[in-house]
């Protein structure tokens, strides 16, 4: 039975420890056509812990739902059964829950970046092992911003912090009720993993002028009339916003797509999960 969406949630994620920078640096774009109260809103303040509360607590209002997370599911297949020992993804996700803060102190060979922590010599030169096969795929041409190995835990652009954080909050959500894609029968509300620069293409974000002249074009597509002078200000003011505001609109553009959502039938892909990638058409502008 073909799903139907009826709402989307981009949420640009955070690996900081503190309340505060979660607060931050979280962001969410919520994408609801059907809201007496406006299409569209871009939002903070809210805690990892408290964006999966609130997102049980919308998806019991709207379970015709996705969700995209922008943080790595898991982890290349080697080192979830090898290093791991896990069978599925979920003994891994459990075992992340268990286990993640310490490999962040340290507690795992692995996991490289943080001061005084080189990448390991078996992840260099050249070599694939760090990067599962969905984030090599981003690498061979989608966009020239590629993806880090989510083994890299601190420097520029690493996701593995915010990875490692991230990935129990998965667990909470399938308690909640939702699929987690494509790791399992995809129902909805259902999660993804989703790379925002999919989305915002090649733009210099860090450029608070480039992202105005991003958010211009795209006030005059299509969805111009969800772009009040709050959302606008908000995603020039901040990249994290930006993000947000681009992957759930590209979500919502894509929402047949995400309607046709299957389980993966690759033993590796689910173990590894997939970044989810619109086929038809990406960068909004």
């Amino acid at each position: 039975m073909r799903m139907t969406v009826e709402r989307v949630v981009a949420v640009d994620w955070s690996g900081a420890v503190e309340e505060r920078g979660q607060r931050k640096h979280i962001r969410i774009a919520d994408v609801w056509p059907s809201r007496d109260a406006g299409a569209l809103r871009l939002e903070s303040g809210r805690t990892r812990e408290e964006v999966a509360e609130w997102l049980a607590r919308e998806a019991a209002k709207t379970p015709e739902m996705v969700v995209g997370l922008d943080f790595a599911f898991s982890f290349p297949a080697w080192f979830v059964r090898e290093e791991c020992g896990c069978g599925t993804v979920a003994d891994f996700w459990e075992r992340v829950a268990a286990e993640g803060e310490g490999w962040l102190r340290g507690g795992n060979r692995w996991l490289w970046g943080r001061p005084g922590v080189k990448r390991p010599l078996e992840l260099g030169g050249g070599s694939d092992l760090g990067f599962r096969r969905t984030d090599r795929a981003q690498m061979d041409g989608i966009v020239k911003n590629r993806p880090k190995s989510p083994l890299q835990v601190g420097g520029a652009g690493a996701v593995g912090t915010g990875s490692l954080r991230g990935i129990p909050v998965l667990l909470d959500l399938r308690r909640a009720g939702f699929s987690v894609w494509p790791f399992e029968a995809v129902k909805l509300p259902v999660v993804v993993e989703i790379y925002p620069r999919v989305f915002t293409g090649d733009v210099t974000k860090s450029d608070a002028c480039a992202r105005r002249r991003e958010l211009e074009k795209l006030q005059r597509g299509a969805y111009g009339g969800w772009l009040t002078q709050n959302v606008m200000d908000a995603a020039a003011d901040s990249e994290d916003a930006f993000d947000a505001l681009f992957a759930g609109l590209g979500m919502w553009e894509h929402r047949a797509e995400l309607a046709e959502l299957r389980q993966a039938e690759d033993a590796d892909e689910r173990q590894e999960g997939r970044i989810w990638v619109p086929m038809r058409g990406r960068a909004l502008c």
